[in-house]
């Protein structure tokens, strides 16, 4: 698999990433999806891949017996760390982690979410049959992302996925051995204002192992 999106973007901006209220928003909503399609409970132990500075999971994490945390960004890693120990959480830790080149990790975990990230890797069936292995028996992959677009979100330059038709992702979750998928529209955000206001949904897929 490829990433490609550098890792510099992400740490450069790291420090001012929280700021931005609609990635508030969309954390909290994401995180209520999750809640209200998945069977959360105390005793999970969950991922999360493409943490960035935790939004997400700081949502969740009063739901759950323990989270890992793993992003490629050193940059969104400190900020994260930082907030866990402001924070004096214990059931929340990071890792730095790249499922593109990196080794899988030993664990297996009963949840696994994701949250605008899968638009940035190359190899969408490889990323998929990687978490479908990192996932225990039964366990529920939730992915947010991007509906399809017409590569206005990102702009030029952008050499990721613009975003995903719902069918086609499904139909590559299928393939790799998961079941139980489905979606719903848990978000939307606007760019532009007025006449050139462009609406981009976010999608979640649920899915089990």
């Amino acid at each position: 698999m490829e990433t490609l999106t550098s890792t510099h973007h992400f740490d450069a901006s790291a420090r001012t990433w929280d700021c931005d209220p609609v990635k508030q928003a969309r954390a909290l909503a994401v995180a209520e999806g999750i809640r209200s399609l998945v069977p959360i409970g105390p005793h999970m132990h969950a991922l999360e891949y493409g943490c960035g500075t935790g939004l997400l999971s700081f949502a969740l994490q009063p739901h759950l017996e323990h989270i890992s945390l793993a992003d490629s960004s050193e940059g969104m890693l400190a900020v994260l760390e930082e907030k866990i120990t402001a924070n004096r959480i214990t059931n929340m830790h990071s890792r730095q982690l790249d499922l593109v080149t990196d080794p899988l990790p030993a664990e297996r975990y009963d949840l696994i979410y994701t949250l605008m990230t899968c638009h940035h890797i190359q190899d969408t069936t490889g990323l998929l049959r990687n978490l479908h292995t990192l996932l225990a028996s039964s366990g529920h992959l939730c992915l947010a992302d991007l509906d399809a677009e017409d590569g206005s979100f990102h702009g030029q330059g952008f050499s990721g996925h613009n975003g995903f038709d719902r069918g086609a992702l499904g139909a590559i979750a299928e393939s790799v051995g998961f079941r139980d998928i489905r979606f719903a529209t848990v978000f939307r955000m606007t760019k532009g204002e007025g006449p050139d206001a462009k609406e981009y949904p976010v999608f979640l897929m649920v899915a089990r192992k």
